[in-house]
């Protein structure tokens, strides 16, 4: 599947003797601990694997047996899911930042046997379910710290389990027994069981073959040309899809090097001290990075502060135009070279991405302007269109066909198409065998003859070929007076403003738009510091008359802006308010993904969306809320509510001439 790889290294245990039989020596992975970047290589990576399989096995694991891997990006987390696969166990790995409940409902579904956990946290949240999970015989944690009291009865460190694995080693006829079921092992048998986010219920689980899995890697591969040279850092859930391709499945085929940061705070810092080629990040990635830019810029000097915006907006006209190699006046090159020895390259520096050869962005839309912001530094930044269920790529953009409005065409092997009432289907190598334990949702989602439903609403551009996603296809709707309505697409025009982090749209069957707001707590909040505006927390400044009269401003812009869009005109927002709190996954307001469960927000504030549509000016909401500990707390407040003119949408020269 990689360079030279035999045509059966058609799993990722054979993968890795690949490429520790010809690329033993260069290197497979590295982790910042303390400030120091440690590396292993492809053979020193196939040494811990196979005695941390073989580990396993003295621990009582058998093939098909489910193993649970829970925690950030870490070297031994990501050898656990090869350890497992060598000896035809499946893993499941699960999001870190789950609560317990959460957690013990994969876990029991997933009929997992053995759990490995990253640290005392997620050891504590596993013992905290343990009488709901008769199953769960046996935790594994990777980091020692705190644990040293506890009852190790049914706990076990990873080093003494790999211990385990390399006295059993010794025995020839055990390395050999360990070989042999590494070659047993097919490309068609389950690698991995990755469950869904969850945006409309519990989470799914989805099950994917080797097969799946490094075929769809190495066809990313193959599209963008990427090679054993590249760099990569993990630092995105491990439980979901696109780290399993991007930092585990494309680095097992390509053979390229993984880098795992000191911590989520450290990713930028780490980032740009590797030199990191080849990145994904999904839009609130880019939008923070680009919101704390704008934030920090506007405390800089006045002659700081000029140039900068001076040579952004000089970007914003001929950067794209550059990158993608168009004819381009000479002066205007010139004045661009200036800019980035002055501006663009000190950015890029500190955001991390000044080797970045090819970089994606995907999971929701990005808006137009951010994702423009960053091709104008010169950075390649593309979009792809994707699912767990297709093993990621269902599109991708091509390198010159780059545009803000599209997801791309069709990856190497994949077909799409668009049914009679709008929705996306595809087929493809990466298309998931089914739902685990679950024979219905399977038969809802794939069709007879291999089609999978996207659920997303779509179109091809006729003048690209690319593939346009406008909303999930069960969110798309009409107002009462018949206009379109596709909520996503409202949000992220509103989300574009670095003081606004969260939009949910209401509409569908209504005879107006309106939304509720989460504002940006560091860019609205360095705002009021400059305009001397005090407050003592989230809630206070939501509140506060002045950041509504902003926040309307803002709204107002994007009213205008829809008055061009045709169709959209219409649904213009009406109402709006800024919620009390932050939307939080703890409170099942989003997924572990970041997306908004708009049904569940809708129900757990309904006297909110009451109050927009019966013409309220401010509403009583009481909400329960999860500290970070697991205690549970309420906060109540009085949130107002603003109205807002609408813009007369002009009508055609046509329409005006009858």
């Amino acid at each position: 599947m990689g360079a030279h790889a035999p045509a059966d290294a058609d799993t990722f245990p054979k993968l890795l003797i690949h490429n520790a039989r010809i690329r033993g020596a260069r290197p497979a992975i590295r982790h910042k601990d303390l400030g120091i970047w440690q590396t292993w290589t492809w053979a020193q990576v196939l040494d811990e694997v196979r005695a941390f399989s073989v580990g396993l096995e003295e621990l009582g694991v058998k093939r098909g047996d489910t193993i649970a891997i829970i925690g950030s990006n870490k070297p031994r987390l990501y050898w656990a899911m090869c350890a497992a696969q060598a000896i035809g166990a499946v893993p499941v790995p699960i999001y870190a930042d789950s609560v317990a409940d959460e957690m013990a409902y994969v876990l029991d579904h997933a009929e997992v046997k053995i759990a490995i956990a990253e640290n005392q946290e997620q050891v504590d949240k596993l013992l905290s379910v343990s009488d709901k999970l008769p199953k769960l015989a046996h935790i594994v944690y990777d980091e020692p710290r705190g644990l040293r009291d506890y009852d190790h009865a049914r706990l076990t460190w990873i080093d003494q389990v790999q211990k385990n694995g390399r006295d059993a080693l010794k025995d020839p006829e055990r390395l050999r027994r360990w070989e042999r079921s590494v070659a047993d092992t097919r490309g068609g048998d389950l690698a991995i069981i990755l469950y869904t986010s969850g945006t409309t219920g519990r989470p799914k689980g989805v099950m994917l073959t080797h097969e799946n899995v490094l075929i769809s890697a190495r066809n990313g591969n193959l599209f963008d040309q990427l090679g054993e040279n590249e760099e990569v850092i993990a630092y995105l859930p491990i439980a979901w899809v696109g780290d399993h391709i991007f930092s585990y499945a494309q680095s097992y085929v390509a053979g390229f090097c993984v880098n795992c940061p000191e911590a989520g705070e450290t990713v930028v810092e780490d980032r740009r001290e590797i030199g990191t080629t080849y990145a994904f990040a999904p839009p609130r990635i880019y939008e923070n990075l680009l919101t704390l830019t704008m934030v920090r810029m506007e405390d800089a000097g006045a002659l700081k502060r000029r140039m900068f915006h001076f040579f952004i907006d000089f970007a914003r006209k001929w950067g794209e135009k550059i990158l993608n190699g168009e004819k381009v006046p000479l002066w205007a090159r010139l004045v661009y070279k200036i800019g980035d020895f002055l501006v663009y390259a000190p950015l890029k520096n500190r955001f991390g991405l000044s080797k970045i050869r090819v970089g994606y962005t995907a999971g929701e839309a990005i808006g137009p302007e951010i994702f423009r912001f960053y091709r104008a530094l010169g950075v390649n930044l593309k979009q792809l269109y994707g699912q767990t269920e297709a093993s990621v790529y269902i599109t991708a953009q091509p390198d010159g066909e780059i545009y803000a409005d599209t997801v791309g065409k069709p990856n190497i092997d994949v077909d799409v198409k668009i049914d009679d009432s709008g929705e996306v289907l595809f087929k493809s190598p990466g298309v998931f065998q089914g739902y685990y334990k679950d024979p219905e949702k399977t038969a809802e989602t794939k069709t007879p003859d291999g089609w999978v439903r996207t659920g997303d609403a779509g179109f091809f551009d006729p003048k690209t070929g690319h593939l346009k996603i406008i909303d999930r296809a069960k969110d798309v709707g009409r107002l009462n007076d018949g206009t379109l309505f596709a909520p996503k697409y409202i949000e992220n025009k509103l989300k574009f403003y670095p003081n606004i982090k969260e939009a949910v749209a209401y509409g569908d069957k209504r005879d107006y738009v309106t939304v509720m707001l989460n504002i940006d707590l560091v860019a609205v909040g360095s705002w009021a510091e400059r305009n001397n505006i005090i407050y003592g927390s989230y809630q206070e400044l939501a509140g506060h008359p002045r950041v509504y009269e902003m926040i309307e401003k803002h709204v107002d812009e994007v009213n205008r802006s829809l008055v061009e869009e045709g169709p959209m005109a219409g649904a213009q927002i009406r109402r709006f308010l800024i919620l009390h709190k932050e939307l939080d996954a703890d409170d099942g307001e989003l997924t572990r993904t970041q997306k908004v469960r708009r049904g569940f927000i809708a129900e757990r504030y309904q006297p909110l969306v009451t109050a927009l549509y019966d013409g309220s000016k401010e509403a009583d909401i009481s909400t329960e809320v999860t500290f970070e500990d697991g205690r549970k707390g309420v906060i109540s407040a009085r949130v107002a509510i603003r109205d807002l003119t609408p813009i007369p949408v002009r009508k055609p020269a046509m329409e005006k001439a009858a």
